[in-house]
């Protein structure tokens, strides 16, 4: 597998744009999957300076519903014909944030892709190609990360802290080696891993993706959230490889207590695994 970061919050040199979003490709040797798109177009601006080609992509997945995951399907749906758009139903939601000064914002995904015949809606344990499995509806063994206390979503009239239904993650499988791909952990990436662990029965050998442990709203993670998911990690055989929301002062603690277990991805970076 060769892993592509075509969008992110950094960008690993300057000729590469950045942005507060994340898009990965995955290029397998049956299938070649685009996890997420980001806000919009820097994600194709980006492939094209790296030399991808996105009209090969033969499956997208979309891993929540918010804007700096989603914000690009339609970009690629105008220059990819192939790729089915594997997202969960609930990512139509009506998802709100409420920002630092108290002002409400819309950072769900454009409502006008709703109908696309191109859209497949997933569920749990869901196999898309060969070693490629989505798995959702993630059991909770601890409370959803204090992170996510700004984010909302609209049921009727009101409010309410989002459950993230929308959520999924993905899993590849090829040559021995497991991949596990998150988009933001949501849930936390703990109660993710432990899902994951009881579904499978196995640990991945790399975990790729954001943490969500930085809040906007308070501008840090919770020290004592930050200990465990170290800790968590930690008493893992997997290699981490974070990025986007986990945020860099989260990151560089965590760094402290995993060492040369975890590492940042930025735009523009490659691996092969």
């Amino acid at each position: 597998m060769k892993i592509t970061v075509l969008a992110e919050n950094t960008a690993a040199n300057e000729t590469l744009g950045s942005e507060h979003g994340l898009s990965i490709l995955v290029e397998m040797k049956q299938a070649v999957i685009l996890f997420d798109t980001g806000c919009g177009e820097l994600f194709v601006q980006n492939a094209e300076r790296l030399g991808v080609d996105l009209s090969k992509v033969t499956h997208l997945i979309l891993s929540h519903g918010h804007y700096d995951h989603g914000g690009g399907i339609e970009s690629f749906l105008r220059i990819n014909n192939l790729a089915g758009v594997y997202l969960r139903e609930e990512a139509f939601s009506q998802l709100y944030a409420i920002r630092a000064g108290g002002e409400i914002e819309y950072i769900g995904i454009p409502q006008g892709l709703r109908g696309n015949s191109r859209l497949v809606f997933t569920r749990d344990r869901m196999e898309i190609a060969g070693g490629v499995t989505l798995y959702s509806d993630i059991r909770l063994s601890e409370p959803i990360p204090e992170t996510n206390r700004s984010l909302m979503i609209r049921e009727g009239e009101k409010l309410v802290p989002d459950a993230f239904a929308h959520e999924q993650v993905a899993e590849f499988t090829e040559d021995g080696k497991t991949l596990l791909l998150t988009g933001c952990s949501h849930h936390g990436i703990v109660n993710i891993l432990r899902d994951h662990r009881e579904k499978t029965g196995r640990t991945p050998d790399m975990v790729i993706g954001g943490f969500h442990l930085h809040s906007h709203t308070t501008g840090k993670a919770e020290d004592s959230m930050l200990m465990s998911v170290a800790d968590h990690l930690a008493g893992t055989k997997a290699r981490y490889f974070t990025c986007h929301c986990t945020g860099l002062p989260a990151y560089e603690e965590l760094k402290k207590r995993l060492g040369g277990q975890i590492s940042y991805l930025s735009g523009g970076q490659t691996m092969t695994i």
